[in-house]
């Protein structure tokens, strides 16, 4: 059985205000063309799909157009689940009427988990959709208080598949979960607020294949079988050392794994420069990645006009600047009392805030000179 894994597309993303949604049909034109050429049995979407729950229309006319390309087009069948970005009501519509197609859309949850059962000359293979709920929704479906955390409320849900999962037939789990272990990036959102949203790799123990959606970057979590394929794009500077791909994934007659990851190549990179701003923008003549989004962390210690005006005339997508030699931290503490400290503590603390220098003396004795000859002239209107 060959299989597909992709995830995490964030559909509608908009970045930097910068909306993503061109880069985003430029590579999904590629992932059509990969399963073209790949013919897998099935393609497998493991949440996000869109950025948010109510995505705009130019991503659900994306969405269309790509699962219509794969499912009539090519006839390759889609299993796909929601993910925590994703409104469940709103994913589901028409999944019913859908699934007669070739296209399997779990948007809510369901304490029953039916599975797709798909067949190849080997035999069966049953594909279990588990798509993204809040423990206290699984404690209402299931009826049952204990399921506390996600990790209770997961395991609840891959006990009832186990007991019902048919002897010899090979097994691959759809979810979309942060499993402990795992990488993360700062554009996941949160699974859990005041708590741990994670479940441990131990919960998904004899199943073929876990095929898993949230985590950004690609990667295998406990086990080989426990796999993430990550995002489609990098949808932060912390993702800027990621390779983004795609998972084909094939399962031997015996469950025995297979993984290759592809990689698809962006219409842009995102990417972190460095520099003052006087060499970037020599730099990017000769800079083959002139058009790629960027952070651009600048040396500068002084003041600069219009930079990122500047940098935009050179670097056309440049998204946000950084300059972290004004980011010291020396000089006065937040937790200082500000009225027991001198004028000229406080400037040179302020100083050395913004540059990340001290004062040297000739600016210190100039300093000096201009608090006195204030000093002297608040006294002489006192005495006056």
């Amino acid at each position: 059985m060959k299989m597909i894994h992709s995830a995490d597309w964030h559909l509608g993303r908009v970045y930097h205000g910068v909306s993503l949604l061109d880069d985003q049909r430029y590579l999904l034109d590629q992932f059509v063309d990969l399963v073209r050429d790949e013919k897998p049995d099935v393609v497998l979407i493991a949440g996000d799909v869109y950025d948010r729950s109510v995505p705009p229309a130019e991503a659900v006319r994306l969405l269309d157009e790509v699962l219509t390309r794969i499912v009539i087009g090519l006839r390759v069948p889609v299993v796909m689940i929601a993910g925590n970005h994703d409104g469940p009501d709103r994913l589901g519509f028409g999944a019913r009427l859908l699934e007669a197609a070739g296209l399997t859309v779990r948007g809510g949850v369901d304490a029953t988990v039916a599975p797709v059962v798909l067949a190849d000359r080997h035999g069966e293979v049953a594909i279990y959709p588990l798509p993204y709920a809040e423990p206290a929704l699984l404690r209402r479906q299931f009826g049952d208080v204990s399921l506390a955390d996600h990790q209770r409320a997961i395991a609840a849900q891959l006990d009832r598949i186990r007991a019902q999962h048919e002897p010899g037939r090979r097994s691959v789990v759809l979810a979309h979960a942060f499993v402990a272990g795992g990488a993360e990036s700062e554009s996941e959102r949160p699974l859990s607020v005041g708590g741990s949203g994670a479940v441990g790799p131990e919960v998904f123990a004899g199943f073929d294949y876990v095929a898993l959606g949230h985590l950004h970057r690609c990667q295998s979590v406990g086990s080989e079988p426990i796999h993430y394929s990550g995002s489609l794009l990098k949808y932060s500077f912390s993702e800027v050392d990621q390779v983004k791909s795609v998972s084909v994934v094939e399962l031997d007659g015996t469950g025995a794994l297979a993984l290759r990851r592809v990689q698809l190549s962006p219409r842009r990179d995102l990417r972190v420069i460095s520099g003052s701003l006087s060499e970037l923008l020599a730099r990017a003549a000769t800079d083959p990645g002139r058009d790629d989004y960027l952070l651009a962390r600048l040396d500068d210690t002084g003041a600069l006009l219009d930079a990122m005006g500047r940098l935009r005339a050179a670097y056309p997508n440049a998204l946000a600047i950084e300059r972290p030699r004004l980011n010291g931290s020396a000089g006065v503490g937040p937790g200082a009392d500000h009225r027991q400290i001198g004028i000229a503590e406080l400037f040179q603390g302020f100083y050395h805030d913004m540059t990340g220098v001290a004062l040297d003396d000739c600016a210190s004795g100039f300093l000096q000179a201009e608090i006195e000859a204030m000093e002297g002239t608040v006294r002489e209107v006192s005495l006056d």
